[in-house]
């Protein structure tokens, strides 16, 4: 894992251990408060306005319970690791914070309107709780969706020497986070055999070694890389890019020089994530009798399925899955051949204003874009983002005759992105369409996907350009 990917989760497990003993102590005192637990274990019940006397206490615990756990190597231990590696550094940390809350107890004077038992429970609840996520974390991180949707896979570029200790180094140091997916010989391979590498296995990186290579080999990988959208890690310190944006980074105490065309690892990238989760959440709470009425319809109406499965391209060209509410006749893709005359958009997009496979339902749905409300499922299962390029068939994907459209592949595809709210399905330029992509890959942030899901709402309910 890349030194900056580590930091940033590294600081949000601290964030969330933080939180987790803010609320252990908390707790301590509404279990040293309830007379039932008391009666239990026969002790004395303590005030209810007890907590309130020593709040204060937050001001020096929620800061100093991250930095304890880290003076222990709490956080530098891999995240997949044995139990005991996590059991001591635990142990040892909340054993220390009590101490220290019981000594600034004694130093202000707050020790007589507080049983130092009450220390003990946030000592045993909050080394239970912090076991108890970081357990829960270890089943997400092993579970098929989190290794399918978190786990990167490389490409490893170099002599069959390099080659060789790259691999070692990423087996060892990284199994959990870092997949070799192939081996590309860099002397010897043409650049097409990475193409077909980058496609075949939706690669997201590349791990280049120049040691005892000709720079010019490298630079036609990382040319390759930049058009394609995906990262290039190179161990040097040179060759200009136009588009990726060069960044400094260490990887098993090498330097590293990352190209990269996609918005980086950030607070903001983790806003997207939780916009995404909360956001689908809430549109299908509120969508849920309106969809449930739009499937009766369309059972009533037309013979077949209610949900239409396509595969369809995501993150990086890997294949997945799209729901949405089904607009045309069952047999529709049998007779797409015989409408191949009629397409309205330049490239390898099949786009039809009066398809006759559409039924009178579905033309409706589609005005509105209500048959895409089942995506929110793609958005909850990762596969989906709300806003981001517009997810294609992964055949059409195929007669991409451009590498650099490819590009448009390097971040999740979303609901609704810039060119619907611009000129919604009215663009027939499938290079216009790309090119507003890629505009919104290079420019992206948190704030620009918030304009983008505003703008949608009224260029959706006008119904305007919709197919």
């Amino acid at each position: 894992m890349l030194q900056r990917d580590r930091q940033f989760r590294t600081q949000i497990h601290q964030l969330t251990d933080a939180c987790v003993f803010a609320t252990s102590f908390w707790l301590a005192f509404v279990l040293r408060g309830n007379e039932t637990f008391c009666d239990w274990l026969n002790l004395e019940v303590i005030g209810v306005d007890s907590f309130s006397r020593v709040v204060w206490l937050y001001f020096a615990l929620v800061p100093a319970a991250p930095l304890v756990l880290e003076s222990q190597g709490f956080y530098s231990r891999p995240l997949l690791s044995a139990r005991s590696a996590m059991f001591w550094p635990l142990l040892k940390g909340c054993f220390i914070l009590s101490i220290g809350l019981v000594l600034l107890l004694f130093m202000f004077k707050s020790a007589n309107d507080t049983p130092r038992g009450t220390m003990a429970f946030f000592g045993i609840i909050s080394f239970i709780l912090v076991w108890a996520k970081e357990e829960i974390l270890r089943v997400v991180l092993r579970s098929r969706l989190a290794k399918a949707q978190y786990k990167r896979r490389i490409v490893i570029a170099g002599t069959p020497s390099e080659i060789a200790r790259l691999r070692g180094m990423v087996q060892n140091q990284a199994a959990n986070s870092l997949e070799v997916a192939a081996e590309f010989n860099l002397p010897e391979a043409a650049p097409a055999q990475l193409i077909e590498l980058l496609h075949e296995h939706s690669i997201s990186g590349v791990l280049v070694s120049t040691r005892h290579i000709q720079l010019e080999r490298v630079e036609s990988v990382i040319q390759l890389c930049e058009t394609e959208g995906v990262e290039a890690w190179l161990v040097a310190d040179f060759f200009a890019t136009q588009i990726a944006r060069a960044s400094f980074d260490e990887m098993f105490g090498s330097p590293l020089l990352v190209f990269r065309t996609t918005p980086e690892t950030s607070w903001q990238m983790l806003a997207k994530l939780l916009l995404d989760f909360v956001g689908a959440s809430l549109m299908l709470v509120c969508a849920a009798l309106p969809m449930l009425f739009i499937a009766l319809l369309i059972k009533l109406t037309s013979p077949g399925p209610v949900f239409f499965r396509q595969q369809r391209s995501g993150l990086n060209g890997s294949p997945f899955s799209i729901f949405k509410f089904r607009t045309m006749q069952t047999n529709a893709e049998q007779f797409k051949h015989e409408l191949a005359a009629m397409n309205e958009m330049t490239g390898p997009v099949f786009k039809v204003t009066n398809d006759p496979r559409i039924t009178s339902l579905g033309k409706f749905l589609r005005k509105y874009s209500l048959d895409e409300l089942p995506q929110l499922f793609n958005v909850l299962r990762g596969e989906m983002s709300l806003v981001g390029p517009r997810p294609l068939p992964v055949d059409e994907v195929k007669r991409f005759n451009d590498l650099a459209h490819r590009r448009r592949l390097s971040v999740k595809p979303g609901l609704t992105c810039i060119w619907q709210v611009q000129g919604r399905n009215s663009i027939s330029d499938f290079k216009e369409w790309v090119r507003l992509d890629l505009e919104y890959i290079d420019n992206w942030s948190i704030w620009l996907d918030l304009a983008i899901l505003i703008r949608t709402v009224p260029a959706v309910f006008r119904g305007t350009g919709a197919k």
